[in-house]
C-alpha cells in the first residue's frame, strides 16, 4: 500500500534519460574536474537542453554526488569481499587483481574520484570519514588476524592497503604516463597483465611469513 511518503517510481524513459545524463557528467566531470565542469557542458554532452536536463537533477551539485556514491559503491566491492576465513595470499592476490581490473576499465570514474580528492574531497568527506573508513578498519582488523596466526608477515595493515589503492590506480590516473613509458611494443592491453604479476610478486613476497 502506498501511504504517501514513497518516491514516485520512474519510468523506463525517465531512468534512460538520467542514466544518459551521468554518463555524460561523468565523461564531463573527469575531463575538467567538478569546478571546472557546467551544466551547459553536461547538457550538450547529453545531447539534450539545459531546461530538460534540469528536470532530473536541479543542481551540478546533485548529478555529481550521484555519481561519487555509485563510484564508491563500485570501488570500494572488492575491498568488502576480502574474507577472512579465505587463505590471505589468495585473498590478496584476488584483491589486487580486482583493483587492476577496475583501472583497466573504470578509468573515468578513477580520475574522477581522484580530482575530488586532490579538492580536499569537500563533497564526499562524510563518506571517506563514514563508510570508507569504517569498512577500512573493518578489513584491517582481518589482515592484523591473519598477522597473529602468522599466516602474513607482520606489517601495518591500513598503509598496505594504501599501497594497494596506489599502486593499481595508478595505472587509470597515469595511463597516458604509464603507455608514454612503456611504449609500443609494452604499453597495450598486456600490461595490465604485466602490472599485475609485478604487483603480485611486489606485496606477496613481501608479506610472507619470516622464519
Amino acid at each position: 500500500m502506498n501511504t504517501g511518503t514513497e518516491a514516485p517510481r520512474r519510468t523506463r524513459i525517465q531512468q534512460e534519460k538520467r542514466e544518459l545524463i551521468l554518463e555524460a557528467a561523468l565523461e564531463v566531470f573527469s575531463t575538467h574536474g567538478f569546478r571546472g565542469s557546467t551544466i551547459d557542458q553536461i547538457a550538450e554532452a547529453a545531447g539534450m537542453s539545459k531546461p530538460n536536463l534540469l528536470y532530473y537533477f536541479r543542481r551540478k551539485e546533485d548529478i555529481h554526488e550521484t555519481l561519487m556514491q555509485r563510484l564508491l559503491d563500485t570501488w570500494l566491492a572488492p575491498l568488502r569481499e576480502l574474507d577472512d576465513i579465505g587463505d590471505p595470499m589468495t585473498e590478496l592476490r584476488s584483491y589486487i587483481r580486482r583493483k587492476l581490473e577496475m583501472a583497466r576499465d573504470f578509468p573515468r570514474e578513477s580520475r574522477l574520484f581522484a580530482n575530488e580528492i586532490l579538492q580536499g574531497a569537500p563533497r564526499i568527506m562524510p563518506l571517506l570519514a563514514g563508510e570508507l573508513k569504517t569498512l577500512v578498519d573493518e578489513k584491517a582488523a582481518v589482515i592484523k588476524g591473519w598477522m597473529r596466526a602468522g599466516k602474513i608477515a607482520k606489517t601495518d595493515p591500513w598503509h598496505l592497503i594504501f599501497s594497494i589503492w596506489a599502486t593499481t590506480q595508478h595505472y587509470a590516473d597515469f595511463d597516458v604516463q604509464v603507455r608514454a613509458v612503456l611504449g609500443p611494443n609494452r604499453g597495450g592491453d598486456g600490461r595490465f597483465e604485466d602490472a599485475a604479476r609485478f604487483l603480485e610478486q611486489l606485496f606477496l613476497e613481501g608479506l610472507k611469513p619470516r622464519g
